[in-house]
């Protein structure tokens, strides 16, 4: 259940290249953390191979209250309206094998079918140096990266720190708000705030 920065993997510019562990986790305004990791088929992923598109990353865990709650059909939608605009939608799993709620591959694409979502892939990060890059805490924690492989929002999904469904349609959609900006041509507003969710159960001596 650390939550310590950890390593950038990738090389094509804007995005961040290799360093070590302790000289850089993921700052908003600087290139994004380049990585490649396997999807829940098997395949590999790069981020920096999506240069010239928006991307959103989540960090997912079913076994969390939080997750489930925007699984009601809140990130879902979300999830649609943004890649039928031409966004990236990468949801990533950094919860350790030896936790208790851990999915394989196969179990977590079988749950995010059952639940209907649809980002452009699942990612794996069973060792965690993805999620500690990025210095991603809880899930959900939501990060958006410009077409220009810069990172510009980080932090919850919306403004309402609660498990209860009943409070989205209350809440600011941060990452719905941060994405209509950027289509607009727009600074994002909030770029950064503290996320809210599940601490995210990390490989044990990973950072």
């Amino acid at each position: 259940m650390q939550r310590r920065p950890l390593l950038a993997m990738g090389a094509l510019a804007p995005f961040a290249s290799l360093l070590p562990l302790s000289a850089r986790a993921a700052s908003v305004g600087q290139p994004a953390p380049d990585f490649t990791l396997m999807d829940t088929a098997g395949r590999p992923v790069q981020l920096s191979g999506f240069k010239g598109k928006t991307v959103v990353l989540e960090w997912n865990n079913p076994g969390c209250p939080f997750v489930r709650k925007h699984y009601q059909g809140n990130m879902q939608a979300l999830q649609k309206e943004a890649v039928d605009q031409g966004v990236v939608w990468l949801a990533i799993n950094s919860t350790e094998k030896a936790a208790s709620d851990h999915m394989a591959p196969a179990t977590l694409a079988a749950w995010m079918s059952e639940k209907k979502a649809s980002p452009s892939a699942t990612l794996m990060d069973e060792d965690g140096k993805v999620g500690q890059a990025y210095a991603a805490r809880v899930t959900p924690h939501m990060y958006i990266v410009n077409a220009q492989g810069v990172l510009v929002y980080a932090g919850a999904i919306d403004s309402i720190a609660s498990a209860r469904v009943g409070d989205i349609e209350k809440a600011t959609n941060y990452v719905r708000q941060a994405l209509g900006e950027i289509k607009d041509g727009k600074p994002v507003s909030v770029a950064t705030n503290r996320p809210y969710g599940c601490t995210i159960k990390y490989k044990s001596g990973a950072a």
